[in-house]
């Protein structure tokens, strides 16, 4: 089958493209001596997760439970939940995932630290959990580095958790002195900080800058989209994601309407002007979407579509573009290769 036969609107991944992007990034970390972690919220695919592993990650992100289930169903073996985990439902998940796959997780405060360690105990278990710590983004995480010193200690001496590093994010100028200073008061307690987790797709050329960090944990440099291209962590011809979609009307000479809005392509702006980017026609302006219109200004435009014609989308948020699809379809040279299941689509509990 060829991408010319896909009904639309369809999620399409150029296969060399998200091949030769997870390659990049991880021989950039393997030069500077940094672990690779990344987030698979973005792709929610255990196949891709896989095709990450391979490639040298150490491991993966999960940002909820649900996912990590989901990759552990799927033979992944060490998955980080950077997440504070509370409630009694979603301890008795996490103790059962932490008894098939090496679990590590976070906390922000002593109540999350209770929770896990009264949990981990009961169930003769011990966790790695690392001290979430905010160095700018306003979030969660611990505000100073002395309260994730205190937070570490007490982590230390909770029964059925282990003391497992600090965790960020994004990666930033901030980060170095705040984990600096964090480390320096931890080790008067006579704790080691063996790992630091940063993060971030737009930051992630500038993580040899931040030598505290050992690992990175970045999730949209596989698709790549307007976002990440705005931030210049990916280039136009490496974004591997692309939304192929119908035009549907013409209802005036300047207007074209699509058979894909807000379900198909997310209302996130993220600071960009419309929303994403039409490769046939990179004049015409998606500025408009209802749940399954997207409507098209096109009086900048020299050529034009006509109805029934296809274009091609880059959106702005590949992450969420994945959550509003089944399936995404691997495309090589034009032809479909592979068809894969979003398994994890939905996993937010």
């Amino acid at each position: 089958m060829q991408i010319a036969d896909l009904d639309t609107p369809v999620a399409v991944v150029d296969l060399d493209r998200l091949e030769a992007n997870i390659a990049r990034f991880q021989t950039y970390l393997d030069r500077h001596g940094i672990a690779n972690r990344p987030h698979i919220k973005t792709h929610k695919i255990p196949q891709i997760a896989h095709m990450q592993l391979a490639a040298g990650a150490v491991g993966i992100t999960c940002q909820k439970l649900g996912e990590a289930e989901v990759m552990a169903n799927a033979g992944i073996a060490d998955i980080f939940i950077p997440y504070n985990i509370v409630g009694g439902a979603k301890l008795e998940r996490l103790v059962a995932l932490a008894r098939r796959a090496s679990i590590s997780v976070t906390a922000d405060s002593e109540y999350v630290v209770r929770g896990l360690s009264g949990a981990m105990a009961a169930a003769g278990l011990e966790l790695p959990v690392l001290v979430e710590c905010d160095t700018g983004l306003g979030r969660c995480g611990a505000q100073t580095p002395s309260e994730a010193a205190e937070l570490a200690l007490l982590i230390a001496r909770a029964p059925g958790l282990r003391f497992g590093g600090l965790m960020t994010y994004p990666t930033t100028d901030a980060t170095g002195p705040f984990m600096r200073e964090a480390a320096r008061q931890i080790a008067a307690h006579g704790l080691a900080v063996d790992r630091v987790s940063g993060g971030g797709t737009p930051q992630m050329w500038q993580a040899h800058r931040c030598p505290e960090v050992t690992e990175h944990r970045a999730g949209m440099y596989i698709y790549g989209d307007r976002y990440t291209l705005k931030a210049g962590a990916i280039s136009l011809e490496r974004c591997s994601l692309t939304v192929l979609t119908t035009v549907v009307s013409r209802p005036t000479a300047d207007r074209a309407v699509i058979d894909g809005g807000s379900k198909t392509l997310s209302s996130d702006l993220l600071g960009l002007e419309g929303y994403g980017m039409c490769m046939e026609y990179p004049e015409a302006r998606l500025y408009s979407l209802s749940e399954e219109h997207g409507q098209f200004d096109l009086s900048r435009c020299e050529r034009r579509p006509s109805v029934g014609d296809r274009v091609t989308i880059i959106p702005n948020h590949c992450c969420v573009v994945s959550n509003l699809f089944n399936e995404i379809v691997g495309v090589r040279a034009g032809e479909v290769e592979v068809v894969w299941p979003v398994a994890a689509r939905g996993a937010l509990r």
